[in-house]
């Protein structure tokens, strides 16, 4: 086990039982494997593994008790906000179908339900596709609480369905599939993988050979890692997701009609591989703090890298989808009319305006989420009306 930051709080005596639980998961497969397995590999389990991994287990992870704080959490006014996009798109299908992707507590299937309901422009189902039944219990919950009336509107699935008109709603989903990390050292390109090191009872990263498909495609995606662009024998090392590219594409490929619209942070290529960058963004969050060490009690931290959202457009244009803007969540929900949404609660004094304000000048602020979250919109119907870029439109940044 890593030795913690002593700035974080230290797990309880069940956590840290669980944690050694996922430990024992994770070295059985590294000996099934033959002792390392790549990175990716590696958070695959310690995130998703049945019963033991972090979204697949049952501790509380969102919220002031939790490790982070989502936009939905924050306010309804961001699914206020939201709702208006997603409204122009199920006008333009003949389905009017919502299908969201890890839907988290299930806070923003009831704030679109809510808002939409009262612009009289309620989808006619409302699909969460949630790999972890933990979670789906709790969206189960909190729709059944905030939007009794609408509940019955909203369908579980296990898997991507086999066909969709309508609006394609992803959350801060694509920041928690597992990237592959690539590294360049001396011009070779390296997979990091990880081992069981016995002197230190932790685990412990191992770079590889990378093999020659993900070669080609780390080549392909950061040129960073290319000679021209460094010296020789410079280090340079950063993530590559072809698993949140193939989820895109088999979207769009099931889109029969209407469009995607991808909220995350993250950057486009330019911005993500910059030589800078030179460590990667992958990130463990913990009871609200930030941390760089994924071998920090597996199974009890959050594990994410950034999205290069010039690989998402480019795998919905693979699937023949169109990209219809892209920009930062501060225009995006500005143009979408938050402001007029928080107008509209009453007085600007009010305890519970000022509430709002607080958590819509954090979804809004450069400095917090209003620059570092970005908006991805792909689109298979022509002819949507695009509120959330009327302000900025930075797609000929991807």
């Amino acid at each position: 086990m890593s030795r913690p930051d002593p700035a974080l709080p230290v797990p309880d005596a069940d956590a840290r039982a669980h944690s050694a639980r996922v430990v024992d998961h994770v070295r059985a497969e590294l000996a099934a494997a033959g002792g390392w397995i790549p990175l990716a590999d590696y958070l695959q389990h310690v995130l998703y593994a049945p019963g033991l991994g972090y979204y697949a287990a049952g501790a509380r992870k969102f919220g002031a008790a939790g490790d982070f704080v989502t936009a939905p959490e924050m306010t309804p006014l961001f699914g206020a906000a939201l709702a208006v996009q997603v409204d122009a798109v199920l006008a333009a299908t003949a389905g009017r179908e919502i299908v969201e992707f890890g839907a988290g507590t299930g806070r923003l299937a009831a704030d679109l339900l809510g808002s939409l309901a009262a612009r009289d422009a309620l989808p006619s189902r409302y699909a969460i596709v949630e790999v972890s039944p933990d979670l789906a219990e709790w969206q189960r919950a909190t729709i059944a609480a905030a939007a009794p009336a609408l509940a019955g509107r909203v369908e579980w699935l296990a898997g991507v369905p086999a066909r969709i008109d309508g609006a394609v709603v992803m959350n801060e989903v694509l920041d928690a599939i597992p990237p592959h990390v690539v590294a360049r050292r001396g011009g070779a390109l390296l997979e990091r993988g990880v081992v069981w090191d016995d002197a230190a009872r932790s685990f412990a990263f191992e770079d590889r050979p990378a093999n020659p498909r993900l070669a080609a495609l780390a080549a392909a995606r950061f040129p960073a890692l290319a000679a021209a662009r460094f010296p020789a024998g410079i280090d340079y090392l950063s993530e590559v997701n072809p698993a949140a590219e193939a989820l895109v594409e088999t979207i769009g490929r099931r889109l029969a009609g209407g469009a995607l619209l991808v909220v995350d942070y993250g950057f486009p290529a330019a911005e993500y591989y910059h030589p800078q960058r030179d460590q990667g963004t992958l990130m463990g969050h913990y009871r609200h703090r930030a941390h760089a060490d994924p071998f920090l009690w597996p199974g009890l931290s959050d594990l994410t890298a950034h999205v290069d959202f010039s690989a998402i457009a480019d795998a919905g244009l693979r699937a023949g989808l169109e990209v219809e803007g892209f920009t930062a969540q501060a225009p995006f929900l500005l143009g979408c009319g938050i402001l007029d949404a928080l107008a509209a609660l009453g007085e600007p004094g009010a305890p519970a305006v000022l509430r709002e304000t607080a958590a819509v000048q954090r979804l809004l602020s450069p400095a917090e989420m209003g620059e570092l979250f970005k908006v991805l919109a792909l689109a298979r119907t022509p002819g949507i009306a695009w509120p959330g870029f009327a302000l900025a439109d930075r797609a000929h940044r991807l």
